[in-house]
């Protein structure tokens, strides 16, 4: 397991995390102020119970975001990985599971903003490839809003291979491509499934498609050329989850 910490910045990004007991905190950098948002947010369970907090003002945190030029409300932490999760021992005697898969998406604020909509939404997990994910983005954790702390994520070395064991075992894969004709609405989106997104700038790669059992698109007014990948996935997350609670 990968030790080694890093700094994460933002309220929810940081509250999350001192609400997740898998997350290891090392040290957390405050202004009086958020202190008390803390207590406000979460009044009945002391979340800086045995934690080490150092009181800052708000121009010595600056520092810590403003090369990224994110907001980091009063709060910082400096955090450790979390416990690496294992995709095949996740889809081990399921019946029905959702899971998302990310190729080639690079933008650590599409990243954070798919988290945050499949953690909304019960997808169960999201599929990125390794040296693609960056796991120590403040950019991220931002737009995650805190959701990192509740989805799993699966760091796979190989998109393709990973596809391909993932259909062995039973899983349909449907790859999203604005390209084709089928509509994703036209899905039963029943047993075990993966939702594949491709790049901010020129989709699923063509090998990849090869690991597809089938291409779907979202429709959209025939004015506008394209979504974004993260506005995509939301729709797509969101329409599933009603379908699968009626």
């Amino acid at each position: 397991m990968n030790k080694s910490s890093f700094f994460i910045v933002g309220k929810h990004a940081v509250i999350e995390a001192l609400k997740n007991p898998k997350r290891k905190v090392l040290r957390l950098f405050l202004t009086e102020e958020s202190k008390k948002t803390i207590h406000r947010i979460s009044p009945r369970k002391n979340l800086l119970k045995d934690q080490k907090i150092y009181f800052k003002t708000k121009k010595e945190l600056d520092k810590y975001s403003k090369n990224e030029g994110i907001q980091h409300q009063g709060l910082i932490a400096e955090v450790e990985h979390l416990e690496q999760a294992e995709l095949k021992k996740f889809i081990q005697n399921k019946s029905s599971s959702t899971l998302v898969c990310l190729d080639e998406i690079t933008d650590p604020r599409n990243i954070g903003s798919i988290i945050r909509s499949a953690a909304s939404f019960s997808i169960d997990g999201i599929i990125i490839k390794e040296r693609l994910y960056p796991s120590e983005s403040k950019l991220m954790y931002k737009s995650a809003s805190g959701a990192i702390e509740n989805i799993n994520i699966f760091n796979v070395s190989n998109i393709n291979t990973t596809l391909k064991y993932l259909r062995e075992n039973n899983f349909w894969i449907y790859g999203f491509d604005s390209n084709t004709e089928k509509d994703f609405t036209k899905v039963k989106w029943s047993g075990k499934n993966v939702l594949l997104f491709g790049s901010e700038g020129y989709g699923i790669k063509m090998h990849t498609k090869k690991y597809t059992d089938f291409l779907v698109k979202i429709k959209i007014d025939e004015k506008v050329e394209s979504l974004n990948v993260s506005n995509s996935a939301a729709i797509a997350f969101h329409y599933i989850k009603s379908k699968k609670n009626t």
